[in-house]
């Protein structure tokens, strides 16, 4: 069986990381974070005002301090933000906390989930499926880099997916 005191999830948005991440954690009995939550919790306003006011960096600085801190955590199943990946530091931390997971989802499939969503600044964009498709070209091979799963979302169920993770985790199959 592999490690599981943490399991981090990684992928673009859209992909389903805290909708999947929260139910893996409820089956496997572990408590479940969101570092876009948690940032939201902290600042007291949405990821969007935060983008308007201190931009992507200001961001990236908060989302790397709440990572350090939740993946010190133990027994916990984390649903990362689609740009986590992007810091070196993230990464490190990620691999060596726990067991990463990529949940995969296309481009295409991830504009179809995230079209009415408003909570989305990166997609504050004339064409957000051509945003999409820069974005997964530049992330895609970081998650690859730090997973030790992948697990396609595309066109799934939450409970599919889930039963998918568990069963690979529980068969040490990565």
């Amino acid at each position: 069986m592999m490690r599981l005191h943490n399991i981090f999830l990684v992928g673009p948005m859209g992909a389903g990381k805290s909708t999947i991440g929260r139910q893996l954690a409820e089956s496997l009995g572990l408590e479940f974070q969101d570092s876009d939550h948690e940032i939201q919790r902290r600042t007291g306003v949405d990821i969007p005002t935060i983008f308007e006011f201190e931009g992507e960096a200001g961001f990236r600085q908060r989302e790397r301090q709440v990572i350090d801190e939740l993946t010190q955590q133990d027994g916990i199943v984390l649903a990362t933000g689609g740009g986590a990946v992007l810091r070196a530091d993230n990464r490190q931390d990620l691999t060596a906390r726990g067991v990463v997971i990529y949940l995969y989802c296309s481009p295409e499939q991830q504009y179809t989930r995230t079209a009415r969503d408003r909570n989305r600044p990166l997609l504050d964009t004339p064409d957000p499926l051509a945003r999409l498709r820069e974005l997964m070209a530049e992330r895609d091979p970081l998650y690859r880099q730090v997973a030790d799963m992948v697990v396609s979302t595309e066109k799934r169920g939450t409970a599919s997916v889930v039963k998918e993770i568990r069963r690979r985790l529980e068969s040490g199959e990565g």
